[in-house]
């Protein structure tokens, strides 16, 4: 069933390294997006705020994959294009930070309003108290979601190779039209997603752990 190992291992981990590699520039730019949308829309700047509201609910209420297919190919109708590498880390990037945005704002939302208070009396500025005080508080509660969040943006990367990105799933597809099999070259790339997933899942469980102490 897996004879064709053999021949195609290589490209199973250039796959891989480009799968990780689009899910972490991802991850980080959609973790620092989300935070930002997510203070805008709690913000007391209503235009801001409604912005913000806008961008969430388009969306978190479109597929990601119409999201990646407008990227690479619609908006080169209008002058703007990019390579399918770039397309994959901004569609998954504006995806994810709309969810890690609500994750947060979740998190800052469980936070007692004594805490934004006491900061205030101890004479720190709104700004200051957030960013002491109130955040770290937030991403602590928010972990357990923003890892949930972070495992499905990896098994959501693999809708990138509908543009061209030679990620896990295109090498599957390659590796099934060169061979004629089907199953073999699918259960190779779940069992490398599910490592993946795993790893992470345990990297958050550890990271979860450490701030508790």
């Amino acid at each position: 069933m897996f004879n064709f190992l053999s021949k195609y291992y290589q490209m199973y981990i250039d796959a891989t390294l480009t799968t990780i590699q689009v899910s972490f520039l991802a991850l980080v730019i959609g973790l620092f997006l989300g935070v930002f949308i997510c203070l805008a829309k709690i913000s007391s700047i209503k235009p801001l705020s409604w912005l913000a509201s806008i961008y969430v609910e388009i969306i978190r209420n479109t597929p990601i994959l119409v999201q990646i297919m407008i990227i690479y190919f619609a908006l080169p109708e209008i002058g703007i294009k990019f390579s399918p590498f770039m397309s994959a880390i901004i569609a998954l990037s504006i995806n994810s930070a709309a969810y890690v945005s609500e994750v947060f704002r979740a998190g800052i939302n469980a936070i007692d309003k004594g805490q934004m208070e006491a900061g205030r009396s101890l004479g720190l500025s709104y700004s200051q108290t957030m960013k002491l005080i109130v955040i770290p508080q937030a991403f602590r509660n928010s972990l357990p979601a923003l890892g949930n969040e972070f495992i499905s943006l990896v098994k959501e990367s693999s809708i990138v190779y509908f543009v061209g990105v030679t990620d896990i799933m295109f090498a599957a597809n390659a590796i099934k039209n060169a061979t004629y099999e089907t199953f073999g070259p699918y259960l190779v790339a779940a069992g490398i997603y599910f490592v993946i997933t795993f790893v992470l899942s345990q990297a958050v469980k550890g990271l979860e752990k450490k701030l508790e102490k």
